[in-house]
């Protein structure tokens, strides 16, 4: 009795092996090829759900379904116009068809393997066809100008074909290569361009050189604007003063005629008032001109004589 439960027992776990080892689950994410010695057997499993293989004889290698990353190691390039540029780039990929996938490179890794060949050849190819502006501009734009003086300055040059083109090109070729490999790359992007750092360099200088030929022409400019304001000025200055002056003397003289004027109908209004104004203008004359230590010598036909005779009788 004893043994028969024991043999029970050993039954029961084989079975419970032998139905483990026979049967997988697959998810949304997964896909299958079911090898046998090595050799795959049947076609691709791609549903999910459960699905059996022989036990034991039988094994599985799953493929990932969904998108997949490659990012490229950036790797020194020259263009077509003898520019030496670090190219960084990447690209998405997938496994399409399993069973050629497994035929063609067996695993995920090698597929990365592969696919760095392809794109890598295939992006210096395109790079070393190109010049550097290709690579850098997509259209061949109208610059903004946000200042008169720049109209001279942002002069862009015509461009045969653009960075998107390009990264279109290197994608389609990539896919041809790849095709009997069960994958296909889905999108191909230039993700960061450099110049290497001795060209850096000189670009930098040139960039200095020219922002320091606008500074130039903007002191250049803004000092040819400051002598024109000074000159103005200047000349709206001189313009005031005479006009002032002019209507200084032009004040001075009206008050100036009042004056006489008045002097004028003052002495001619009878002869008392003449005789007094004339008196006190002589009065007023010997005040200012002398004092007690001056001696003075009249002629008789003085007036300020005739006055001090008068006074003396």
């Amino acid at each position: 009795m004893k043994n028969r439960t024991i043999l029970l027992i050993i039954i029961v776990l084989l079975g419970v092996i032998t139905i483990s080892n026979s049967v997988f689950i697959l998810d949304e994410t997964q896909q299958a090829i079911v090898t046998q010695f090595g050799k795959p057997v049947g076609g691709a499993r791609v549903n999910p759900g459960l699905n059996v293989k022989v036990p034991f004889i039988q094994r599985i290698q799953i493929f990932d379904k969904r998108y997949l990353a490659w990012d490229g190691d950036p790797n020194q390039v020259p263009t077509r116009d003898k520019k030496f540029i670090f190219v960084d780039s990447y690209s998405r990929w997938q496994i399409t068809d399993p069973l050629q996938f497994f035929i063609r490179l067996r695993d995920e890794n090698s597929g990365q393997s592969r696919i760095d060949d392809i794109l890598d050849g295939e992006t210096r190819n395109a790079i070393a066809s190109y010049d550097l502006l290709d690579l850098v501009r997509s259209t061949n734009r109208e610059p903004e100008v946000s200042e008169d003086f720049m109209e001279e300055l942002e002069v862009l040059e015509e461009i045969s074909i653009g960075r998107p083109a390009i990264e279109k090109m290197i994608l389609d070729r990539a896919n041809e290569r790849t095709s009997d490999l069960g994958i296909r790359i889905l999108d191909f992007r230039l993700k960061r361009m450099n110049y290497v750092e001795e060209v850096r360099n000189n670009v930098y200088d040139r960039m200095i050189s020219e922002r320091n030929r606008i500074a130039d022409q903007f002191r250049s400019e803004g000092q040819g604007e400051a002598r024109k304001i000074d000159g103005d000025k200047e000349r709206d200055l001189a313009q005031i003063q005479s006009e002032a002056f002019r209507e200084a003397e032009k004040i001075k003289g009206r008050a100036d005629a009042e004056v006489t004027a008045i002097y004028a109908e003052a002495y001619n209004k009878n002869a008392a008032s003449r005789e007094l104004y004339a008196f006190l203008r002589a009065m007023e004359a010997l005040e200012k001109s002398f004092d007690k230590n001056t001696n003075i010598i009249l002629t008789t036909d003085s007036e300020i004589y005739k006055y001090l005779k008068r006074v003396r009788n």
